[in-house]
């Protein structure tokens, strides 16, 4: 996979994008296990079944554009980045100096925007390394750059975070990722209850700035449009409301651009040793 993504890190963008879809519809295809989850994920947020092949092909862009972002410098890696949308909310946060927590969900390249952000300031994001050590190394060296540090998603972690936005500087985090058991609570995504991260909410407790963001990935290989804005109401009540709004938000983000959510992503997975979820429970 070294080798292969560093073929990829040099070809143009539209070309990977174009070789991305190809896999993803195969994928699509070939994994009975992918295919029902993303069938079944895109069914119960009510999202046109005809969409179901622009989604694989789109998820199979996701993973090979990787290597135009982790195995290029950041300038190069930002250059792809064409247009930027609420960057004004960003510049007013920075203002206030309580630091900013930026919320991007799996939709579109959410790999992008903390290489961006980074250009501008610190920034600290969360990070679970995979098993492979080859492909960890090469995933720790393309995230990490000079002023894009990386949190190990434990308790060290969670300090590191809260460190930064006491600096008054950013974090970033994946708000829809599976958390581990006793890190989350069942609470409704699209109508169904998953197992929903508390962290993410808790940090917006502290009165740093939230803000949702997410890459767009633009046809034909044009490169990223990035969007930077606030939740649609103000956060508020106690960390399960303040967890259920975000899920909410992150819905609100979705239907702006379906086809780019990661929907083979296994959000309703049961975590081992997890309570029963609410509709699984006994009458």
């Amino acid at each position: 996979m070294v080798f292969i993504f560093n073929v990829l890190s040099r070809l143009p963008l539209r070309l990977v994008h174009l070789l991305g879809g190809w896999l993803g519809r195969l994928t699509y295809w070939l994994s009975p296990t992918y295919r029902r989850h993303l069938q079944e994920n895109m069914a119960q947020a009510g999202i046109d079944p005809a969409l179901r092949g622009a989604a694989a092909a789109e998820a199979g862009k996701q993973m090979l554009e990787l290597a135009r972002i982790w195995l290029r410098t950041l300038e190069q890696a930002n250059a792809q980045v064409v247009e930027v949308r609420g960057w004004e909310h960003v510049e007013a946060a920075q203002q206030l100096g309580r630091g900013i927590i930026f919320m991007t969900p799996h939709l579109g390249c959410f790999e992008i925007t903390a290489q961006y952000c980074s250009a501008f300031g610190d920034i600290t994001v969360l990070y679970r390394p995979p098993r492979q050590a080859a492909i960890q190394k090469m995933i720790f060296d393309g995230r990490q750059r000079d002023q894009l540090h990386l949190a190990p998603a434990d308790l060290s972690g969670v300090r590191a975070l809260i460190k930064a936005l006491k600096k008054g500087q950013a974090v970033g985090m994946l708000p829809d990722q599976a958390p581990k058991v006793g890190e989350g609570v069942w609470l409704n995504f699209f109508g169904k209850p998953a197992y929903t991260m508390t962290l993410a909410a808790r940090l917006t407790e502290t009165g740093a700035t939230t803000l949702m963001t997410w890459g767009e990935r633009l046809p034909k290989g044009r490169g990223y449009r990035l969007h930077f804005l606030p939740p649609s109401q103000v956060l508020s009540g106690s960390t399960v409301d303040r967890a259920q709004q975000i899920n909410l938000e992150i819905e609100a983000l979705i239907r702006q651009c379906p086809t780019q959510y990661l929907w083979g992503y296994n959000r309703y997975k049961h975590p081992g040793g997890a309570e029963v979820p609410p509709e699984s429970k006994p009458s």
